[in-house]
């Protein structure tokens, strides 16, 4: 089976969430060829041909491709995929721009989120907000797959062999522009490759207080950090922070969470991770029901000590 495998990169290096996402790619089969799509890509393209599992890498090295606007990208693909079965991508927010107009411009339905590849037809991926698991068999002839990375173990970034084959644009169908964007620059690890993550919710009532309890304890553990949806709309943090269901899908080492009660769509975002570290005072909060570790206590007193006792 023939698979395609669209690369997160920044144009010099390859992502993380494109590494699990071919771990996904190869269960499909054993083909897998690898499309970095950008502007002064090729550093990424000679990464990507480092990829354990890759037969072939192919750039695209366009202005078109230079602002991941989803029109031009979806059209190259489009453009490549006679030569395809699958076509795969990490379920991250560039990506879930782009494949559903890939999915729509091949007539073909998407299967997305996968966390499991239980044959190269059919696949698990979680619905209501992850309490169930769907088993979809898909009879499209091309399938169009996002893969939920958090639950797929990265590909080895050395190894692989590739060859880099040159493709040429598809030409940009002029449906969009780029116009500007304002880009947050951080110290910390990004959320979705973060091994600890520390997070905080409406408990903690202004942006001062994300800065003064949540980031101190956030530095000293080398973590990245996070927030509730009710934080993100209430003005205390960025929405890039944000975990959930409609927000970012984590599963780190170790995940703090400090003032959030566990709604639902929360927990859908970070139960995967492998140890949960939960600080509330309302002792009844749902979060506690999937913390490995919870303390019933007013944050704002034991946050500060436990930043302090990590700093000696």
């Amino acid at each position: 089976m023939a698979t395609l495998l669209i690369a997160e990169h920044d144009n010099a290096v390859i992502k993380d969430s494109t590494n699990k996402a071919l771990t996904a790619a190869t269960a499909l089969g054993a083909d897998v060829d690898v499309l970095v799509a950008g502007q002064g890509a090729k550093g990424a393209a000679e990464a990507a041909t480092k990829l354990a599992g890759v037969k072939k890498v192919l750039l695209a090295d366009d202005a078109a491709y230079a602002h991941d606007l989803a029109e031009p990208l979806a059209d190259l693909v489009v453009k490549l995929a006679a030569n395809y079965d699958a076509i795969v991508a990490p379920a991250t927010s560039r990506f879930k721009n782009v494949m559903p107009r890939i999915a729509a411009l091949l007539d073909v339905m998407q299967v997305s989120e996968i966390i499991k590849v239980v044959a190269p037809d059919t696949f698990e991926r979680p619905i209501y907000a992850g309490n169930a698991i769907q088993t979809v068999k898909s009879k499209d002839a091309k399938k169009v797959i996002t893969v939920r990375t958090s639950t797929f173990a990265a590909a080895a970034s050395e190894g692989g062999s590739a060859s880099v084959e040159t493709v040429a644009a598809a030409g940009d169908p002029a449906l969009s522009s780029f116009v500007g964007e304002e880009v947050a620059k951080s110290d910390r690890p990004e959320l979705t490759s973060a091994k600890i993550i520390v997070s905080g919710g409406r408990a903690m009532q202004s942006r001062e207080n994300f800065a003064k309890y949540i980031e101190p304890l956030a530095d000293k553990l080398g973590a990245g950090v996070g927030a509730s949806r009710a934080a993100v709309d209430a003005g205390y943090a960025p929405n890039d922070w944000q975990v959930g269901q409609t927000g970012k899908v984590v599963a780190p080492e170790l995940y703090v969470a400090i003032g959030i009660s566990g709604a639902i769509q929360h927990l859908a975002g970070m139960k995967d991770s492998k140890v949960i570290v939960a600080i509330n005072k309302d002792e009844d909060a749902p979060i506690f029901q999937v913390a490995d570790y919870g303390l019933v206590a007013d944050l704002y007193q034991a946050v500060p000590e436990l930043t302090e006792a990590l700093g000696k």
